[in-house]
C-alpha cells in the first residue's frame, strides 16, 4: 500500500529521552513513519506538516520482537523510523514543549 498522504507517512513523534537530547544538541527530531515512505516522502511530509526547513533525513528499520503468551509464540510488527535533521533557525513546537 502506498501512503496517500503526509498523515499516512508521518505516523508519530518518538518522544524518548534520546530522542529529545538529539533535539536540543543537534536538532534532530525523531519520527515513526510508513514503512513503505522513502526519504524524499518523508523529508516532504515533514516540512509541509510542520512548516519547517529539512536539512537532512537518516531512516532505520526496526525488525519486532519475538514475544510469548502462554504456549502461542507471536511477533510485534516491524517498523521504520526517521531521524530529520533541521535547518539551523527552525523548531518544531512538539519537541519544544517536552
Amino acid at each position: 500500500m502506498i501512503p496517500s498522504t503526509y498523515y499516512d507517512i508521518i505516523r508519530y513523534p518518538v518522544l524518548t529521552e534520546k530522542s529529545m537530547l538529539a533535539y536540543q544538541t543537534s536538532r534532530q527530531c525523531t519520527f515513526k513513519v510508513d514503512p513503505m515512505s522513502n526519504k524524499v516522502e518523508i523529508h516532504k511530509a515533514v516540512e509541509r506538516l510542520f512548516k519547517v526547513k529539512v536539512d537532512d533525513v537518516q531512516t532505520i528499520r526496526t525488525k519486532g520482537k519475538k514475544k510469548r503468551v502462554g504456549k502461542t509464540l507471536g511477533k510485534k510488527a516491524d517498523g521504520k523510523k526517521a531521524i530529520v535533521t533541521l535547518k539551523p533557525d527552525q523548531k518544531i513546537d512538539i519537541f519544544e514543549g517536552v
